[in-house]
């Protein structure tokens, strides 16, 4: 199963901010594809509390399962391939199936039984090489939020935060701490549970 380390700057954006960005990298609107990302934990957020994250990533007719834990610098990601029907069934009862995900689930510890589906997270996404990595627009929607943001791919991560930050800069933008997606769902999710 593909593993790799995921490193990438991100800035939380105003809608404003987000259609300068898309006028200035000249992105049309035809450019950005749709991903659903459904994300998985137990009532009491083991995963969360490992700092971990478990999604399965639809694009199209395509279904990838993803397994983030903490490692170095960003990200450690396991991914998965998923059949249609494997996909159906973790969305509906949370089954993992077989393979190398469930497998790291079981050694963090987490009882693979008390997953659930929290909901998934919709995004818009354009892509563009930048400055040796990758630029990424996202117009994200969940759990009644709207948001925008832009994020930078890179191979190390020091160059590539020194790249970001004159790009903000270059462009009035703020300096936002921006959590990744799964953070502000799971968040979001939290304040819903308990409100």
């Amino acid at each position: 199963m593909p593993q790799h380390l995921e490193i990438e700057c991100k800035n939380l954006l105003t809608e404003d901010e987000f259609n300068r960005l898309k006028g200035y990298f000249k992105i049309a609107d035809s450019a950005f594809r749709q991903q659903v990302n459904s994300y998985f934990d137990t009532k009491d957020f083991l995963l969360k509390q490992n700092g971990t994250a478990l999604r399965i990533r639809e694009i199209g007719n395509n279904f990838e399962l993803t397994l983030k834990q903490p490692g170095g610098e960003g990200l450690f990601e396991t991914n998965q391939p998923l059949t249609a029907n494997e996909a159906a069934a973790m969305l509906t009862s949370a089954a993992v199936p077989e393979g190398q995900v469930k497998e790291i689930l079981k050694q963090i510890p987490v009882p693979v039984a008390l997953l659930e589906n929290f909901g998934s997270l919709t995004t818009f996404r354009a892509e563009i090489e930048f400055r040796g990595g990758l630029l990424v627009f996202d117009h994200s929607y969940y759990l009644n939020i709207d948001d925008y943001e832009v994020e930078y791919e890179v191979e190390e991560k020091n160059s590539g935060e020194k790249i970001f930050i004159e790009l903000l800069s270059a462009h009035d933008i703020p300096i936002r701490a921006t959590k990744n997606k799964v953070k502000r769902f799971y968040d979001q999710k939290y304040i819903q549970l308990n409100s």
